[in-house]
């Protein structure tokens, strides 16, 4: 595991931390590659998380989630510990059943959701196993599919809003 200290910085919306060179260059070794997405484990001020290592505007950038901040109680601007090293285990979500059998009963919303790229289609069911309600979970399933179909649902932003 290889360990650093970075300020904590802010693109757009987004906190993170660059990653040095050393630590890269390790990662690239354990991963395999040198491109594309790679999975990554360790700690931020102590505090364990999993999360994947991303070139943004030609930077390795670790962005740090609110759950990762509020762990390590950091925030933008703060110096941030880490330790990295790459997970090879695979990240699967769960797709829930109600979601299986709302995409069954709209062959244009399944098309849909079988066409995005992978990571589209992870946060889509992450976001759906995060509802703690089980209206909470009906009512953004309803809302995913009518996206998926075409329509436009007010109140899923966070998972339409980016790029494909």
């Amino acid at each position: 595991m290889k360990s650093f200290s970075a300020k904590i910085s802010k693109i757009g919306i987004n906190p993170y931390v660059g990653v040095p060179k050393d630590v890269l260059d390790s990662l690239f070794k354990q991963a395999g590659k040198i491109k594309g997405p790679i999975p990554i484990c360790g700690t931020l001020n102590g505090k364990g998380f999993t999360q994947t290592l991303v070139k943004y505007q030609g930077a390795w950038r670790l962005y740090i989630n609110g759950a990762m901040r509020t762990a390590a109680g950091i925030n933008v601007g703060d110096q941030a510990h880490v330790k990295l090293e790459f997970d090879p285990e695979r990240r699967i979500e769960r797709m829930h059943p109600k979601l299986v059998h709302a995409l069954a009963r709209n062959k244009v919303a399944k098309t849909a959701f079988e066409k995005p790229v992978p990571s589209r289609r992870k946060e889509i069911l992450r976001y759906l196993n995060a509802m703690k309600t089980e209206s909470s979970l009906e009512r953004n399933i309803e809302k995913i599919i009518q996206y998926l179909s075409g329509e436009q649902p007010k109140g899923l932003r966070h998972i339409t809003s980016r790029r494909t």
